[in-house]
């Protein structure tokens, strides 16, 4: 259980980030939902944990700005006095053939899904060190472990944020925080939602499991990662896939 802790799980108001800011909060968690564009959505996110018995609030930041990720963390701490648990899930696609590719659609996958996702630890790090403790869990792709024809940006993004968590785990270790990164397969989502029969055939074809995931199943995962059953991980990639990276 995570009664007492507060954690903050980005890009909260839909999809996967909405099932784990329902999922931590159903743990026990007090859970800061961060959204860019839809405020109504977190709205609603929120009300559902309240709804449950649960603690939320709503940040809006766009988390690959630099200074408004400070201020968004400034304001957190001076409201909760701590922060135990961050999920940087947070992220973007703009799929295209990389011969084809803009360079505004390179940089703004990279600017909110890798530098968003440093941004973020960087600002809740100094936090989680005076606490002398923390769990930062950060939203990597099988599509970062594999790589994925059209997704040039996204691979190359969640590879970052592969290498980003190493990284930050080899830092922080002697504080007490651990870091890892969950990296999901073919999840049903909005994302998913759009793709045709024929790409989700494909997909599925390549799934062991034979079926795409559900947003609980990565919630999950990360429920496990930020509890004390976690505890000697760090420094992790957690396939949550099907079994496409076998």
């Amino acid at each position: 259980m995570l009664n007492g802790k507060v954690a903050v799980v980005t890009g909260a108001s839909r999809g996967i980030g909405r099932a784990i800011a329902i999922k931590l909060a159903s743990e026990g968690a007090a859970v800061v939902i961060n959204y860019n564009g839809s405020k109504e959505r977190a709205e609603e996110v929120k009300k559902e944990i309240e709804e449950n018995g649960g603690t939320a609030d709503i940040r809006q930041c766009n988390v690959s700005d630099f200074h408004a990720c400070e201020e968004m963390f400034k304001e957190i701490i001076a409201t909760f006095g701590r922060v135990d648990i961050l999920v940087n899930n947070a992220g973007i696609t703009r799929d295209g053939l990389l011969m084809k590719m803009t360079e505004e659609d390179y940089d703004a996958v990279l600017d909110t899904n890798l530098k968003g996702t440093f941004n973020c630890i960087r600002f809740v790090a100094r936090q989680m060190i005076k606490q002398r403790g923390g769990r930062i869990i950060n939203m990597a792709s099988v599509s970062g472990v594999l790589g994925n024809a059209g997704q040039a940006n996204y691979s190359a993004s969640k590879a970052g944020v592969i290498g980003l968590t190493k990284s930050a785990a080899r830092e922080l270790a002697s504080r007490g925080i651990t870091v890892n990164a969950i990296a999901p397969g073919f999840i049903n989502t909005e994302m998913t939602e759009v793709l045709s029969d024929k790409v989700k055939e494909g997909a599925v074809a390549q799934i062991p499991l034979g079926k795409f995931g559900e947003t609980e199943d990565i919630a999950n995962a990360a429920a496990f990662l930020a509890g004390d059953g976690a505890r000697y991980i760090t420094g992790q990639v957690l396939n949550v896939d099907g079994g496409m990276a076998i």
